[in-house]
């Protein structure tokens, strides 16, 4: 019986309490039928006599006759009966929870399109509905751990990209600190003369120092970004704190920095990070101005944009331009051209934020242009 399927084993169940009720009431008519004395008077009237005839009879033995002569045709029809209601009972109770039997089976084989469907409005559609919820949550949520894998997928490979580009980037000036300093040990050639090689050495040292402070620096932005608090601030008096200094760097270079930014752009940000990242972008932007050239900052509606008047990155310069330590060919020399930190620190930061952003050449094609779209100003 316990290996029985739903349908077969509430037909058993319904189908036998029901026999055994009409048993039991066919049983109950035939041992208690009334037993009771029929009196009967009958008379015959002739043309010339009235006959009357007057007497009993005990009616059990006539009336247990009449049930057990009914007995077999009432009890099979009884059973018939009780045969088909049971059926449909059965078929009523079962063909919802055989509905959801066969949803759950494609639910385990991870369907994405089965769903519950009960047309009843009892306890078995509010199961139906705690499956769909259940299902629904279990995808959500299942979406959300592949989102998040793949996060931290591209997080730990970046970091892989990171150290690799970094060792790579400390490797060049470590070789010629060695070489330089084995050489004057050898006292090879010009060698010799250490006044003139070891303020080179010193030179290399403090850029492997700068180097290595910024590379610690850079491997912390992702934590700074989420213990700092975002903040409602005036991002026009913001702009202009991190251009002040810019300005005087750009005229003694002949550059011309120019400001079109409103009064007031409230919005809520962390400040600390943000002004990092745009910071960085002016130094860029500065660095890579030829004399006698401009950079104009614009703050309008949305967007803040940074233009600089420089050589144009091609495409394929700028499918890299955001990785650590690359320089474009026309900058490759890290003391004319930075140590290719700079985007990349902009990169990891406005990602951080969800900060959209994009770095293309101006439209004239006579320089390049950082736009940052923002949000919505308070």
């Amino acid at each position: 019986m316990k290996r029985l399927k739903i349908l077969p084993k509430i037909f058993l169940y319904t189908f036998s309490i029901m026999v055994f009720i009409i048993i039991a009431a066919h049983l109950i008519l035939y041992l208690l039928a009334p037993r009771i004395a029929i009196d009967y008077t009958s008379s015959v009237i002739s043309n010339q006599s009235e006959y009357v005839l007057d007497g009993s009879i005990d009616p059990l033995q006539f009336v247990s006759q009449a049930i057990w002569q009914a007995l077999p045709f009432s009890v099979f029809c009884c059973i018939i009966l009780c045969a088909i209601c049971s059926y449909f009972f059965s078929k009523s109770i079962t063909t919802p929870i055989r509905k959801i039997s066969s949803v759950t089976k494609q639910m385990s084989k991870m369907d994405k399109s089965a769903v519950c469907i009960v047309s009843s409005q009892d306890e078995v559609r509010e199961l139906a509905d705690n499956i769909n919820q259940l299902y629904y949550r279990l995808f959500t949520t299942i979406k959300n751990l592949e989102a998040e894998k793949e996060k931290v997928k591209e997080s730990e490979q970046a970091k892989i990209d990171f150290l690799r580009a970094a060792s790579h980037e400390l490797k060049t000036p470590v070789t010629a600190l060695n070489a330089t300093l084995e050489n004057m040990i050898l006292g090879v050639g010009s060698y010799c003369n250490y006044s003139t090689y070891l303020p080179e050495c010193k030179d290399i040292v403090e850029q492997l120092a700068t180097m290595i402070h910024e590379i610690l620096e850079t491997s912390k932005i992702n934590m700074e970004t989420t213990q700092e608090d975002s903040t409602k601030c005036n991002l026009s008096d913001l702009i202009l704190n991190v251009c002040e200094p810019y300005k005087l760097i750009a005229a003694t270079h002949g550059i011309n920095l120019k400001l079109d930014i409103p009064q007031e752009y409230r919005i809520i940000i962390p400040q600390k990070q943000f002004s990092r990242a745009f910071s960085n972008i002016i130094a860029n932007a500065v660095t890579y101005t030829p004399n006698e050239g401009s950079v104009f900052v614009c703050l309008k509606e949305h967007t803040l944009t940074v233009e600089n008047e420089c050589i144009p990155i091609d495409k394929q310069q700028l499918a890299h331009i955001f990785e650590p330590f690359y320089r474009p060919d026309f900058s490759r020399n890290s003391d004319s051209g930075g140590n290719g930190l700079g985007l990349y620190i902009v990169s990891t930061i406005f990602s951080s934020l969800h900060i959209s952003y994009e770095f293309l050449p101006t439209e004239s094609q006579k320089g390049m242009c950082f736009s940052i779209l923002l949000p919505k100003a308070l």
